[in-house]
Formats: structure tokens, sequence, C-alpha cells
């Protein structure tokens, strides 16, 4: 095969896999859209519903402290609404950020996979003397692929520590909303 034919059967390749890799992104960004979408509308039918039962009830009224009461019971049931909706859009935003991130993991390590290849091609044709030149490309390939590698593990440990955090006050704000009832 002749480098022309070489060259440009690479180039198809390439953008064939730089497609696929943005329908990729594109189908992430389209679901989590979608369930951001179903989850906003059905916190607007849950709203209404609320306020519904709370005018009906604020009607119903027939003293000072039965408002009270009425009004502690709208903070809480607010309180808890707002949590729950909180908790599932961080849901479907951890959701996103894993998909892309795995997505990026995966195009870095396609396009070291290719860098390393081309080095490889490259010293078996490169004329004598050059070893030294190509064992320090082969190195600084070597640096910066541990570097992701620790930058993507660092990456994960963070995300799990926000993880738990978030768990964690969300679970101490509602059991804080339970021992009021």
């Amino acid at each position: 095969m002749s480098n022309m034919n070489a060259g440009t059967e690479q180039f198809g390749e390439f953008s064939k896999t730089a497609v696929d890799a943005a329908m990729k992104f594109a189908k992430v960004s389209f679901d989590s859209a979608e369930r951001m979408f179903a989850l906003n509308l059905e916190a607007a039918k849950v709203g209404l519903d609320e306020s519904a039962k709370s005018t009906k009830a604020a009607s119903a009224v027939k003293d000072v402290q039965e408002l009270n009461g009425l009004r502690t019971k709208a903070a809480e049931t607010g309180l808890e609404f707002f949590m729950g909706y909180s908790k599932n859009l961080y849901d479907i935003s951890n959701f996103a950020q894993a998909q892309y991130s795995s997505l990026i993991e995966e195009r870095v390590s396609a396009f070291q996979k290719t860098v390393a290849e081309g080095i490889d091609k490259a010293a078996k044709n490169a004329p004598a003397g050059t070893d030294v030149a190509f064992a320090a490309l082969k190195s600084s390939m070597a640096a910066s692929t541990a570097a992701m590698d620790t930058l993507s593990k660092a990456s994960k440990q963070v995300s799990a520590f926000t993880d738990t955090a978030i768990k964690a006050a969300s679970d101490t704000a509602t059991k804080a909303t339970s021992k009021r009832k």
C-alpha cells in the first residue's frame, strides 16, 4: 500500500472515530436533558398539586393556631420536596458526568495508543542514531499516560467524596425533618 493510501485510510478511520465519539457525547447530552425535563415536569405537577391542597386547607382554617400548624406543615413539605428534587437533579448530573468522563477517558486512551503506534512506526523507519530521541519520546508518552491516570483517579476520588458528602447532608436533612413531625 502506498503512503498516500495509508494516509487516506488513517484519515478516514480518524474521521469515523471522531463522528462516533461526537454521537456518543450527543446521546449522553440528550438523555440527560430528557431526564431533567421529565424531572422538572414532575416537579411542576407536584408543586401544582401541593398548592391546591394548601389553598384548600387554608380556606378551612378556623383559628391562628391551626394556621401556624398549616404553615409549619407547608414548610416541612416544601423542604422534603426540595430535598427530593435536589437529590434527583444531583443523580442526573452525576450520571451524566460519569458518562462524559468515561467517554473522555476512552478518547484520550485511543489518542495515546495512536500516538504510541505512530512513534513505533517512525522509530522503525528512522535513520540510525535516532534511538535516543525516540526513547525520549516514548518516555515522555509514558509519563503523560501516568499523569492522565493519576488525574483520572483523583477525579474519581473527588467525585466519590462529593457524592458521599451530599448523601450524608441529604440524610441529615431528611432525619431532621422527620424528627419534627
